[in-house]
């Protein structure tokens, strides 16, 4: 699959009642490269990536952080090369594919960073780098508490099936987070990304909403294949997405933000069960009584 996996020669022990079995093979790892962001040339951030969709990541990013919030706002991207690719010994201007120069549209900003402010990022972390939990919240365009969706509890149930039925590389490797959007009337799985990084992965489907120009995603539940974090609550309202759902826990500050926000946030969605930490009103289901 390209850059997306790769090859590596592993031993494996099975251990029994009369022993350990112990077999040399090859194994299928998920890749994870740097990849550098840049607006008109000037770097904006680092992070660690599987690589594919890198301009759907760069546009995510950039609504994730106040950029943009428009199809239009989003003028062009073109990977480059040369010093700061993450290649050990790339000096000129050879393209390694993991620097991305991206242009905004004419009238649009680009983000002020001083010293309080630190976009590096990394697969397990987006944030970890930001000063202070001020520098990390942000004012969305789209109030997704107005938004009057209702979702049924079974939809919502059966997403995270659909989910893992369409993640081909982490069949291959098991090693990549996934995020999906659907449709809340239909359940019809909108698009689907996957990424060593779960931040990364939602970024690529906010992303794609922008080259699509589907800001803001009204009416759309975002599936995560892990947990809900500050972070990925604070993406999903600034993309304009009412309901968020995860398999796993919601941190206490991604609840706080939920609630704020007015986000239906869905978190331990598992076979027939769910719990719902804010704005249960969004999820019908005739059978639940209060």
């Amino acid at each position: 699959m390209g850059r997306i996996t790769s090859r590596s020669p592993v031993t494996r022990i099975t251990l029994g009642e009369h022993g350990a079995a112990v077999r040399r093979r090859a194994d299928t790892l998920a890749v994870e490269e740097p990849l550098e962001i840049r607006l008109a040339g000037e770097p904006l951030t680092v992070t660690m990536r599987t690589p594919g969709h890198d301009i759907e990541l760069a546009a995510g990013f950039l609504v994730s952080e106040g950029v943009i919030s428009a199809g239009g706002h989003f003028r062009s991207a073109i990977h480059c090369g040369g010093p700061g690719t993450g290649a050990v010994g790339i000096t000129s201007t050879e393209n390694t594919y993991n620097v991305l120069d991206v242009t905004l549209a004419p009238g649009v900003e680009p983000p002020l960073t001083d010293i309080a402010r630190n976009f590096y990022t990394t697969s397990s972390c987006g944030v970890c780098g930001t000063a202070s939990i001020e520098a990390i919240e942000k004012i969305s365009q789209y109030d997704v508490g107005a938004d009057d969706v209702v979702v049924d509890a079974a939809l919502v149930a059966g997403l995270p099936d659909a989910l893992r039925a369409g993640q081909a590389v982490f069949d291959k490797t098991g090693g990549l987070h996934a995020a999906a959007l659907f449709d809340a009337a239909s359940g019809e799985m909108l698009v689907l990304r996957e990424d060593v990084g779960r931040h990364n992965a939602v970024d690529k489907v906010v992303g794609w909403a922008v080259l699509e120009d589907r800001l803001p995603l009204r009416a759309t539940v975002l599936q995560v294949s892990g947990r809900a974090s500050f972070e990925l609550v604070q993406k999903a309202v600034m993309a304009g997405i009412p309901i968020l759902s995860a398999v796993s826990a919601p941190s206490s500050l991604a609840v706080e933000l939920a609630e704020a926000s007015g986000l239906t946030l869905a978190g331990f969605v598992r076979g027939p069960s769910m719990n719902l930490y804010a704005r249960a009103d969004r999820v019908r289901e005739p059978s639940l009584r209060p």
